[in-house]
């Protein structure tokens, strides 16, 4: 008799977008799929107690749930959220009407009239610069329904159903109350805290079986060694040669512990990053005490065609295979590409009994086509973003599959079993009995790393990404430990695929640049926590599709000015017609104002350079911060460096770079004082300075020797020492 094993395989993943110099995340997908795919995957199949499936959660996501639940990482979105709309700043309601309409609007933005009504108002395309006008056109009402709807929007079937408030506030539709609006981050909050306990459940009762991923989502192949692309890609420029096995057997240790840690047992399976393998990889992953893999169909046909063997896909795709040494041997699977993709990409372009009908076709004919008389056939597909798509989120076409599998339609009596099984009980059932000789090195897409190496963009990335490795590797056995730890745990995390997924020209999204700034920001926090300065180029955005630089972030002066270096605005006039670096991001981007300065203002004359820095009052009192005003000119870079504590008269030091690392001290000025503002003046000749020459500026605020912030945000200010005629050429009619 023929025995079928269907696996579910459900792949939940998010990049870490959590900054933890900060504390905080710019980005809100962690928190608003937890009340939609990741609630409802499991609610669905509770439902249906009969059916097995396998999750694999990447521990950057349940790290990320653990830190939501807890509170102790805000993300912008719900930032902005709890904000009583009374209160918002016109900046604050810009960033509301630029962001709070993100969820598909098909599905989640549309069936509701007040949600659309408020899209209709704003315009379906806004350019940046008209986000002010508009949002002044927004009472405190709408920003208020808004701020609710975008995220009761984002709740799934699962907690509509738990939680019956909800359905009642989406009923009320429109003049919610703050009251209201708490109620609903109250129960996504709640949602986000029963996420582990839900999946665990699920598991101690044998329903569902629990499997890990690399831990930040690394393409792990090439954490390894960047030149395994050309097996597959010869043809491909590739960067300077990143190397880094020690990484990849971290990323695979630490996530094998934290999935413990969180569900109680260690996984026993593994979901490569992508499907990426490669056979460097295969030792690690039984090293760390995972027994089995999976990846793609095309991983498998290129593998036989290696050994010279033909690709007949019904009779080698459906059962799974030893690889490895017979010493470290594992089993490996390959997913059914056809079926997998038609969940993500198809089904929600139909009905749910379509959808339904078309798996049953699909598997019928596998069944009947492939000789084996036991089959494993593996459906593996990213878990949370397809069911977005769905018009009712997915439920009804899950629900009539399960009940399919739960009533054995497709069993005939005596000949055919067909069962849902997780993997590794299917393993039991269909055990390897060949074995591959060798593995090809790709992804499942193309087979190939292409997607996150070959383009000029992923190559400075990962350029970047090699030479921040190797500081950390001279510096790491100086540092205390638990600076240490958090230098390579941040280095871990720019390894992540996601970054280098957005870069190039393969794929394109509106948060581009917010995810090159992520990056950027991990391995800027890497030489924080080394105690050296970031690399100019980290102040610099790699991707070409970016948010331009603002004019407004930076004003040049327009006259020559000498200040009373006293603390304070003596006269109104002193620094009239200096120059500003804004305290805020633009208007379009994904990153909030930290708060330390309500304005910097900097400005000179023929003999020197001066700035001027007021204080937020909330950080008049906040120990710790420390200045790096930074300046480069053509022949060398100097830093001045002061305490934001300064009360008084006091003094700055300044020192210029010898090396990349390394500075030397230069000595002490005493022309600093502070007291309702911070006043600085230093000679151009001090700086190595003359009229005309071009200099770099940029302020670095630390705490703790931790950067906690920059200015400008995006790359530093580029300004031209002055001379005599400056005041002339500056003079309009």
């Amino acid at each position: 008799m023929k025995q079928v094993h269907v696996c579910f395989f459900w792949h939940m993943h998010q990049p870490y977008y959590t900054d933890p110099v900060a504390a905080s995340a710019s980005m809100p997908w962690v928190r608003l799929h937890a009340t939609k795919a990741y609630y409802d995957m499991a609610y669905v199949l509770r439902q249906f107690p009969a059916v097995r499936a396998t999750f694999n959660f990447t521990p950057s996501l349940l790290l990320q749930l653990q830190e939501i639940g807890t509170g102790t990482v805000l993300d912008l979105f719900l930032e902005h959220a709890q904000r009583p709309a009374a209160d918002l700043t016109l900046e604050e309601k810009a960033f509301l009407v630029r962001h709070f309409f993100s969820a598909n609007w098909a599905t989640m933005v549309r069936p509701y009239p007040r949600y659309h009504e408020l899209l209709v108002k704003r315009g379906l395309e806004v350019n940046d610069q008209d986000l002010l006008r508009i949002a002044r056109h927004f009472s405190t009402q709408e920003l208020l329904d808004l701020q609710v709807w975008h995220n009761l929007a984002w709740f799934g079937y699962g907690t509509i159903r738990q939680y019956p408030r909800l359905a009642d506030l989406r009923q009320k539709n429109r003049g919610f109350t703050e009251d209201d609006k708490q109620e609903v981050l109250a129960l996504q909050r709640t949602a986000v805290q029963e996420i582990v306990p839900l999946y665990r459940g699920l598991m101690e009762r044998g329903q569902i079986e629990l499997t890990t991923t690399p831990f930040f989502h690394p393409i792990l192949p090439l954490v390894i060694d960047t030149d395994i692309t050309r097996r597959a890609r010869p043809d491909l420029p590739l960067p300077a040669r990143f190397r880094a096995h020690e990484d990849a057997e971290a990323q695979l240790r630490e996530a094998v512990l934290f999935h413990q840690q969180t569900f109680g047992q260690p996984p026993s399976g593994l979901w490569p990053s992508e499907g990426s393998v490669c056979p460097e990889m295969l030792p690690l992953v039984h090293q760390v005490g995972l027994r089995w893999l999976a990846t793609d169909e095309g991983i498998l046909a290129r593998t036989l065609a290696m050994g010279g063997l033909p690709w007949h896909r019904s009779s080698a795709l459906y059962q799974p295979y030893h690889i490895g040494d017979a010493e470290q041997s594992l089993a490996i699977l390959f997913r059914d590409r056809e079926i997998s993709d038609a969940f993500g990409f198809v089904y929600h372009k139909t009905t749910p009994e379509a959808a339904a009908d078309d798996v049953t076709r699909r598997l019928q004919g596998i069944i009947h086509d492939s000789p084996q008389d036991r089959l494993l056939i593996a459906i593996v597909l990213d878990g949370e973003n397809p069911w977005e798509h769905y018009h009712d989120g997915g439920e009804r076409f899950l629900s009539l599959l399960y009940d399919n599998l739960t009533h054995h339609i497709f069993d005939q009596a005596g000949q055919l079993t067909v069962q849902s099984s997780t993997i590794s009980d299917a393993l039991v059932s269909v055990p390897p009995t060949q074995h591959l000789s060798s593995l090809h090195s790709g992804s499942w897409i193309n087979s190939d790393y292409k997607i996150w190496i070959g383009h000029h963009e992923d190559n400075q990335g990962w350029d970047l990404l090699g030479h921040t490795r190797t500081q950390l590797i001279r510096r790491g056995p100086s540092l205390p430990p638990d600076r240490a730890q958090a230098a390579w745990r941040e280095l871990y995390a720019a390894e992540g695929s996601d970054w280098f997924w957005w870069y190039g020209d393969d794929f394109d999204t509106d948060f581009k640049p917010e995810f090159d700034r992520l990056f950027r920001t991990h391995l800027r926090n890497v030489w924080t926590h080394m105690g050296l300065p970031p690399p100019d180029q980290l102040n610099h955005a790699i991707c070409a599709k970016t948010m331009p630089f603002d004019p407004e972030m930076v004003q040049q002066p327009v006259t020559l000015i000498t200040p009373t270096i006293d603390g304070k605005v003596t006269n109104f006039f002193e620094w009239r017609g200096a120059g500003r670096i804004s305290t805020q991001p633009p208007l379009g981007a994904m990153w909030k104002a930290d708060g330390i300065f309500t304005a910097i203002l900097f400005g000179w004359n023929l003999t020197q350079f001066v700035m001027r820095f007021d204080l937020d009052e909330a950080n008049l009192k906040r120990e710790g911060l420390n200045v790096d005003l930074l300046l480069q000119g053509p022949h060398s870079k100097y830093r001045l460096t002061f305490p934001l504590s300064l009360s008084g008269p006091g003094e700055f030091h300044l020192s210029r770079q010898t090396t990349t690392n390394s500075w030397e001290s230069v000595g002490s000025h005493r022309s600093i004082a502070a007291q309702t503002s911070l006043e600085l003046a230093i000679p151009w000749k001090d700086l190595g300075l003359e009229a005309g020459h071009t200099i770099q500026m940029s302020v670095a605020v630390r705490e703790h020797n931790l950067e906690v912030a920059r200015y400008p945000g995006q790359r530093p200010a580029v300004l031209t020492v002055p001379g005599p005629e400056f005041e002339a050429g500056m003079w309009r009619v």
